[in-house]
């Protein structure tokens, strides 16, 4: 990698912090910033600063807001709960436009071999959560094994309550071909099979 004045190294460095980006696009992130006036350099590091300042986490379901509680919390469904890993999950559910419940984020999963455990996440608050008016609780971690064991905890104990538990359906993704699918993806395709 060339060798840059220091604060376009410091730039680059700030960059490369960022999950997903290497040092060459970290590179072309910062000359980047150095091409645009500066008033859209201005403007760029404001959006930086005012959304770290006026974005928290919502005290209910631990989804990025700027209002506490978050929009979705206050106006939707509160009889389904889906429980996501990260806030960025909601994002990907709410691009559907399908889902009209509320959310919890746990912010990680279960993994006693990084030392995260039920106390590491917000476990707790989604068992507190589970009042007379839940009926359905959407298991939407990751496909991972610490994803699966957090929902395997999770619905233990929400099966407790009566209330029903279900898993997003995972198998063969759309326009896929069956002779590429892996054993595990194959597998779950016949366990979650529906009938047409």
């Amino acid at each position: 990698m060339p060798s840059y004045i220091e604060p376009i190294e410091k730039l680059i460095r700030q960059f490369a912090r960022l999950p997903g980006v290497g040092s060459k696009t970290a590179q072309r992130y910062a000359l980047t910033v150095l091409s645009m006036s500066d008033e859209e350099a201005r403007a760029f590091a404001d959006a930086v600063v005012e959304a770290k300042s006026k974005v928290t986490v919502c005290s209910v379901c631990g989804n990025y807001t700027d209002t506490d509680p978050c929009h979705i919390c206050r106006t939707r469904d509160r009889s389904t709960i889906c429980v996501v890993q990260e806030a960025k999950d909601v994002i990907a559910v709410e691009r559907l436009g399908e889902y009209k419940g509320v959310y919890h984020v746990l912010g990680g999963v279960l993994n006693p071999l990084k030392g995260v455990g039920r106390e590491d996440i917000r476990l707790a608050e989604l068992f507190q959560r589970l009042t007379g008016e839940v009926n359905e609780v959407i298991l939407a971690t990751d496909t991972s094994a610490e994803g699966e064991a957090t929902a395997t905890y999770i619905a233990r104990f929400v099966k407790q309550y009566g209330i029903k538990v279900t898993r997003l359906a995972q198998g063969i993704s759309i326009g896929s071909e069956l002779q590429y699918a892996d054993e595990v993806t194959l597998s779950r395709a016949f366990l979650n099979r529906k009938e047409i």
